[in-house]
């Protein structure tokens, strides 16, 4: 080898070192096996790294650079790192607030690979992974194909709303994003249900919601059948009520707003109020999705509660064996 091919080589070993420590630093100080060689460090190279407290294995292949406790950053990466190409997904979407509970990093594999478990990850397996990864530190799902993924094994239909809800209330997602989220998830639950909430979501409407009301509380649980947006005129003019029961001076308006924050926390404010309409008689009921989907049962006790109160016979019915009303 000549003195300029020797010179060569001595540049491409310190450009590799370069990367490699540029890689490191960027990766929290997690690298992989793969990364180490390609960096110039041998198998041996690394085995007496290990050996010296240099290195540490986190995971088979996967090293971080101290022997100290590791951050949710860390873990994060070395989980990434090892089940290599995978995003973090579901709850490991972001880093929790506050102290790192300890709690396992979740990443998302291509559903054509196998990936042997390992403590403290959790491995799912998703097909047409590549159309939903993007870039990041760690590298993660699309937050509008995360939250269809967690809608999808949502044990209820409010859990699954609420998956959607907090993915809207993002400023970046759109109902347009999460159209085309839908588009890519070809296997998925309550389909219609979430299709109907981008809709929603893109029309300004809360058909979802109306929907709900009418099948879960009204019908189900024998109420009087209510007027569906009932014109009124006001001082600001002509005005439309979601549900009215006109002979018993009640009016449900049904607020289905999606992308609030608070969604759940003004869910339960307003079935406190709820219990307060029904002592005192008022005549309008605001309800969300949390007195629909997740309580309608009690939601429809509170209602004709208040409808016998301003003159309806009932009773309320039991809408089955398992009925809140039962118990």
């Amino acid at each position: 080898m000549s003195d300029s091919e020797d010179l060569q080589a001595i540049f491409a070993r310190e450009d590799a070192a370069r990367m490699l420590d540029a890689q490191r630093r960027m990766q929290d100080g997690v690298a992989s096996r793969a990364q180490l060689t390609a960096g110039g460090l041998s198998r041996v190279d690394i085995e007496r790294a290990v050996r010296r407290n240099e290195l540490r294995r986190v995971h088979p292949r996967v090293y971080i650079d101290h022997t100290g406790p590791l951050t949710w950053e860390q873990r994060a990466w070395a989980a990434v790192l090892y089940a290599d190409p995978a995003v973090l997904c579901r709850e490991s979407l972001e880093a929790p607030r506050g102290r790192d509970d300890g709690r396992p990093i979740h990443v998302a594999i291509d559903h054509s690979r196998k990936v042997m478990p390992q403590p403290g990850i959790v491995i799912h397996r998703m097909r047409g992974l590549k159309l939903k990864a993007y870039g990041g530190t760690p590298p993660r799902l699309r937050v509008e194909d995360n939250a269809l993924a967690m809608a999808n094994e949502a044990k209820s239909e409010i859990d699954a709303i609420a998956r959607v809800a907090e993915a809207a209330s993002r400023p970046y997602v759109t109902a347009k994003t999460l159209r085309a989220a839908l588009e890519r998830a070809h296997s998925l639950r309550r389909r219609k249900l979430i299709q109907a909430l981008v809709d929603d979501l893109e029309d300004g409407t809360h058909s979802v919601l109306e929907h709900g009301y009418l099948t879960k509380v009204e019908r189900a649980h024998g109420l009087p059948e209510g007027r569906r947006q009932a014109p009124r005129r006001g001082s600001t003019g002509t005005q439309f009520r979601d549900v009215e029961y006109e002979a018993y001076a009640l009016v449900v308006e049904l607020d289905g707003a999606l992308g609030h924050d608070t969604w759940r926390d003004q869910a339960r404010d307003a079935g406190r109020s709820l219990d307060d309409l029904a002592e005192l008689g008022a005549v309008t009921a605001r309800l969300r999705f949390h007195q629909v989907f997740d309580t309608p049962c009690q939601t429809a006790d509170r209602v004709g509660r208040i409808l016998i109160r301003n003159g309806w016979s009932g009773p309320v019915q039991t809408c089955s064996d398992n009925c809140h009303l039962n118990k």
